[in-house]
């Protein structure tokens, strides 16, 4: 044996292992909550290769942004609806403080609601609209503090289906764990979702997210004292209060998704994750980068034990992300599990 390969094998073969033993130990503290799997291998591979600052791909930290869908990508949308869905049925039909006040248009859909989530009839459409342009007579008047708490509180109860957790808690694991890995090597996380922004404000500051960095559904504020008068002919005093009001801005879907992320981010995202088809343009628009390598991906509800999912539908929609051009991350062979083990799945009630 040469004296090269002697020395190879007593010096540097032992500190080599320790490094590759190191970097698996590394990879599991951060990602408790998933399986090995191709999807966290293509995240894990492209976060090393774009912070790497000698590799051709290597992103500076500035530019390093990501962007997340909410319902259905790293919170809990099978339950058996959209938590806004759900919160709207009980404004209109049940808050004792609002439900005699609610129009004949404001009931009509939220009992649309109701019979989608008891019988399973068909919304009608276009509901995202139907359901902002609801939502936002629904809550008007109420100051942003006071929205706030309002669905805080909401979010205290227990969704249906499920015991174990509340909304406020119904959180993919395995996807808290790719924020913070992201937020460790250099990212900066957006949330840009279709739910109204100050609904998924509130749902995510548990999660320490700056508010800044929520993108969603907007409604018109106006001051309590602006009455009539534009905006731009008023001057907000030292104790005014800002409201909500009844008139919609936009719904933060699909193309408008990806102009909202132009307006308030300025930057391509490098990283997209979504789940539907209402997150697609902003995935076309992230890989679209023209100056940095870009990945995007697609969560498919296709774990039917854990959730109330539709696993036949799931696997069709992952096919489909896949010839996009999308990564698609499977919640039933990804995740070693969803919300965690004390959370359990059960029969909806109504």
């Amino acid at each position: 044996m040469k004296k090269f390969e002697r020395i190879f094998i007593s010096v540097f073969l032992p500190l080599l292992l320790i490094f590759l033993i190191s970097c698996q130990r590394s990879k599991e503290n951060v990602f408790q909550f998933w399986n090995e799997c191709e999807s966290l291998s293509a995240l894990t591979e492209f976060v090393e290769d774009v912070t790497n600052e000698k590799s051709e791909n290597f992103i500076p930290e500035k530019d390093r942004i990501a962007t997340f869908d909410m319902d259905g990508t790293f919170l809990g949308e099978l339950y058996p609806s959209y938590f806004e869905y759900n919160i709207l049925e009980y404004r209109i039909l049940e808050d004792p403080s609002y439900k005699d006040k609610a129009s004949e248009n404001e009931i009509s859909v939220a009992n649309a609601i109701r019979d989608f989530v008891r019988t399973g009839k068909k919304l009608p459409s276009p509901f995202d609209m139907i359901h902002a342009y609801a939502a936002a007579k629904a809550y008007s008047g109420m100051s942003l503090a006071e929205f706030d708490s309002y669905v805080k509180k909401y979010a205290e109860n227990t969704p249906n289906g499920f015991t174990g957790m509340t909304y406020a808690e119904a959180f993919y694991k395995p996807m808290l764990e790719v924020f913070d890995y992201l937020k460790a090597h250099g990212f900066t996380c957006y949330v840009v979702t279709g739910s109204d922004r100050f609904i998924a404000r509130a749902l995510v500051s548990s999660l320490d997210f700056p508010p800044e960095h929520v993108i969603g559904m907007d409604i018109l504020l106006k001051s309590d004292n602006q009455g009539e008068s534009e905006g731009v002919n008023y001057t907000y005093s030292k104790n005014d209060t800002l409201l909500r009001t009844d008139k919609l801005l936009i719904k933060n879907l699909k193309t408008n998704k990806v102009k909202q992320i132009a307006q308030e981010i300025g930057k391509v995202p490098v990283l997209s994750f979504g789940n539907s088809g209402g997150d697609a343009a902003m995935h076309n628009y992230c890989l679209s980068n023209p100056k940095y390598k870009s990945r995007a991906f697609m969560l498919i509800a296709d774990d039917d034990e854990e959730d109330h999912a539709n696993r036949e539908k799931a696997l069709k929609l992952g096919e489909q992300w896949k010839e996009a051009g999308y990564v698609v991350i499977s919640m039933r062979d990804d995740f070693k599990t969803i919300y965690g083990e004390n959370v359990k799945k059960v029969d909806f009630k109504f």
